[in-house]
């Protein structure tokens, strides 16, 4: 039983590092963004900024959760995630010709995004 007690103050300590880093890139983006959004040549730039930052703030979120209420508490997200990941999968695997290369590398961002979650979870 020390072993497994060991392992879920590691994943503990993992998930805080890691809330810690999201809270840092997000406040990061938020503070760019402000500071220079008036400079950016591209509108879908800005907007791709914005979605990561809502993807990490919805992380944020599960991993506060975690942390406060368990680990059980992350079923359906994590189920849901896994749906969103295999409906992106299929989608790209049947529009990634139709899609332009922007769109096609921020999809490809969100997958891996979606990944790390899911990793995250486990």
């Amino acid at each position: 039983m020390a072993i497994q007690h060991d392992n879920k103050g590691y994943e503990r300590e993992r998930r805080v590092d890691h809330l810690i880093n999201l809270v840092e890139k997000k406040t990061r983006t938020e503070r760019h963004l402000e500071e220079h959004s008036d400079i950016s040549s591209s509108r879908k730039n800005i907007e791709h900024a914005k979605e990561i930052n809502r993807e990490r703030e919805e992380e944020i979120q599960n991993l506060k959760n975690i942390l406060s209420h368990g680990e059980n508490y992350n079923n359906n997200y994590k189920e849901n995630t896994e749906k969103r990941l295999r409906y992106e999968e299929g989608y790209l695997n049947h529009n990634s010709d139709h899609m332009n290369k922007e769109q096609l590398r921020n999809a490809k961002e969100k997958q891996e995004h979606r990944k790390e979650q899911l990793d995250q979870l486990k």
